[in-house]
């Protein structure tokens, strides 16, 4: 069974930096797509980045391109989120998530969509402060 863990949440004033990590066991990376989502409090879940494991290939919602790296690796099998340049508004409970690749027909239009993925983790607080 595959299962997720995330850490390095925190709280940071803004225009502060954190990295987030998702370490995974039960499977290797290889072979799926992970993605970071965020839910703050009365909204909506919403995606942040996502990977496919395999080649690196990435992806980035808009609020947070330029801002945002996710990375992966294959030796420690975890992947990481680096957030730079945080706002207030990226304060929320941000998610690890996965899904076998073959399971996605075509990652770069469908990886928003937080149905898709199978495996969760159990989140972990990020505060930016103003």
């Amino acid at each position: 069974e595959v299962q997720l863990v995330e850490s390095g949440g925190g709280v940071v004033q803004a225009g502060g930096s954190l990295r987030l990590s998702c370490a995974v066991s039960g499977e290797h990376i290889d072979g799926y797509v992970l993605a970071w989502f965020r839910q703050a409090p009365g909204k909506r879940r919403e995606a942040v980045s996502s990977i496919i494991a395999a080649d690196a290939s990435t992806f980035y919602g808009y609020p947070v391109e330029g801002r945002f790296t996710m990375s992966s690796d294959s030796t420690e099998n975890t992947v990481s989120l680096q957030m730079n340049s945080l706002k207030p508004e990226d304060t929320a409970i941000y998610y690890c998530a996965a899904d076998r690749q073959q399971d996605i027909s075509d990652v770069a239009t469908m990886w928003t969509y937080d149905l898709l993925y199978d495996h969760w983790g159990q989140g972990t607080q990020v505060t930016v402060s103003p």
